[in-house]
């Protein structure tokens, strides 16, 4: 009969015990665990084939009667970011009696996604990302800057530090299509060189603050959910 020597059954029990501990920590799969949040997604949720869960996470319920008083539990996601009765609440309230789907946190979430993307794109001269999230005129004012910093030969070398804060500013119907605007404080790291390789405006070891208002729009009737800067602001 074989025996276990101690540093075997020493080994044996801490590993029993360092299971039990990552189990209590970890915690075991229930089949009932939140999906990774998808702030391009969040609030455009289907209607149909949707779990009790999934909605009571992605989708406010529209406006409705009861007892003859119209509820306000549609717009508890505009109160949420907005103060009711001012105007960038009434404005809100307005996109979503056009857009029932919009949701204004998640929207800012996805603004913040789409305004890193576009400020590196700009800088590395991608055409094709741009126009994807540009209106025809940004794009084109966007392309016309690139093309005569291209014939210059100067090159812009920009790290994207983050994202300080990103607040909703104003909001609008203009007929079918919705504005939104945002105050955005972001941290960028960005230089411009020219065709020697000198420094010419901005510092490759200094993190700067960007102040910029943004405005965002998309047409409601539009089976397209995506959203497109229509319009930018650079704050002193």
């Amino acid at each position: 009969m074989e025996f276990f020597d101690f540093g075997t059954i020493f080994f044996l029990v801490a590993a029993v015990v360092i299971f039990f501990q990552l189990r209590n920590v970890l915690g075991r799969r229930t089949g009932n665990e939140r999906q990774p949040f998808d702030p391009y997604t969040a609030g455009r949720a289907r209607r149909t084939g949707e779990s009790k869960a999934d909605k009571s996470d992605n989708v406010v319920s529209l406006p409705r009667r009861k007892g003859g008083v119209e509820a306000e539990d549609g717009y508890a996601a505009v109160d949420a970011v907005a103060d009711p009765g001012t105007p960038l609440n009434k404005g809100l309230r307005a996109i979503k009696d056009a857009d029932p789907s919009f949701d204004p946190a998640g929207f800012v979430e996805g603004a913040k996604m789409a305004y890193e993307m576009i400020v590196m794109a700009y800088a590395d001269g991608d055409r094709r990302t741009l126009k994807n999230l540009l209106s025809r005129e940004v794009y084109e004012g966007f392309v016309s800057a690139i093309d005569e910093r291209e014939k210059r030969s100067e090159k812009i070398e920009s790290s994207f530090v983050g994202i300080d804060k990103a607040a909703l500013v104003g909001a609008e119907m203009k007929g079918s299509e919705a504005h939104v605007t945002l105050r955005i404080v972001s941290e960028l790291i960005s230089a411009t060189r020219d065709s020697a390789g000198t420094i010419i405006d901005g510092d490759p070891e200094t993190v700067a603050e960007v102040k910029d208002v943004w405005t965002f729009a998309r047409d409601t009737r539009s089976r397209d959910p995506n959203w497109k800067l229509v319009a930018t602001e650079a704050e002193e």
